[in-house]
């Protein structure tokens, strides 16, 4: 998928979003649902229920538990959630239009460093890297560095590297015990 379908994808789900708060319909809404998952799992990874009970995307306040929905109870849902579920939307759009974000799916279209005035690959700059590599979120670009945290980061990663045979197997398993 490139930057380019991510966005166009992302906003035709924002106006159905629109739409189905104007006219709200369960069908609509579970089909609806579903394809937003799946764009949204193709550019950013699949969620848990961890990330969307923190969305809060369908769980509406006023549940009905037990028996069916009215006609206004259902429209109300389909509206709630529709409402909730277009703000990530925009939240997914707002983070690759505008910040640039780079996205697990992505296969080309616009980056971080090929936005026009910004440095690319060839020119100096943070974002200098070869045309193969791919596009990753800058670390800490434009922060001053932390003489305290980057001594401990170096002693973390010291330590670590002496550690890299701990997967490693440790003995030979006695005859008796390999049956």
């Amino acid at each position: 998928m490139t930057r380019d379908e991510l966005i166009a994808g992302t906003r035709q789900l924002v106006d159905e979003g629109d739409r189905l708060r104007a006219n709200p319909s369960l069908a609509s809404l579970q089909m609806w649902l579903k394809r937003s998952d799946d764009l949204l799992a193709t550019a950013w990874g699949s969620m848990d229920r961890y990330h969307l009970a923190w969305l809060m995307v369908g769980k509406p306040k006023g549940i009905v538990r037990g028996r069916p929905m009215t006609p206004d109870e259902e429209a109300a849902y389909v509206r709630e959630v529709a409402e909730q579920k277009t703000a990530a939307l925009r939240m997914s759009l707002d983070a690759v239009e505008r910040q640039g974000m780079p996205f697990v799916g992505e296969s080309g279209g616009v980056g971080p460093g090929d936005r026009p005035g910004a440095a690319g690959p060839g020119d100096a700059g943070p974002t200098d890297r070869p045309a193969s590599a791919p596009d990753r979120a800058p670390d800490r670009a434009g922060l001053p560095a932390d003489p305290v945290l980057t001594e401990r980061l170096a002693e973390a990663r010291r330590q670590a590297e002496a550690h890299l045979d701990h997967d490693a197997p440790r003995a030979p398993r006695p005859e008796k015990m390999q049956r």
